[in-house]
């Protein structure tokens, strides 16, 4: 474990709030994400390669947060959330699986300034993910990122 002056860097969950957690869940199973038997009929999870991800009723993840929940169609939240894949044509391959399960597309893949490969698409509930091939980022045996 990675620690720095006592809290430990390491992100376990993302939870990201959503207005129709049936839709949600579709999609992200569409993409061939497995469902965890924790999940609930409240809140769904689903486990990743480094840690979890969770989806909540939006106004349900505010109130436990203690924070208004936005109204209104969602604009950018300032917060993107990435796979970064192995190859340019697995990139293109989970755009074309994502878009397949109901994502839009909002910036295609293409090579970036950077030297890798990027695009962005959003979910049903407006969250932008980003798809990279970073050939500077390579990957352990065990699938998680190896930043130098």
């Amino acid at each position: 474990m990675t620690e720095t002056a006592g809290f430990p860097a390491r992100i376990s969950i993302v939870t990201l709030g959503v207005t129709d957690l049936a839709r949600s869940s579709a999609f992200y199973e569409a993409l061939g994400w497995q469902r965890s038997s924790a999940s609930s009929p409240e809140i769904v999870w689903f486990r990743t390669a480094d840690s979890v991800l969770g989806l909540f009723p939006t106004e349900e993840l505010a109130a436990d947060a203690g924070v208004p929940a936005d109204e209104g169609e969602p604009t950018f939240r300032g917060v993107t959330l990435a796979v970064n894949l192995e190859s340019t044509e697995a990139v293109d391959t989970a755009l074309a699986v994502a878009v397949d399960a109901g994502a839009t597309v909002v910036k295609p893949p293409k090579p970036t300034s950077w030297g890798g490969y990027s695009g962005y698409f959003e979910d049903p509930d407006g969250h932008l993910w980003e798809l990279a091939h970073n050939p500077f980022f390579p990957f352990t045996a065990s699938g998680q990122l190896d930043l130098p």
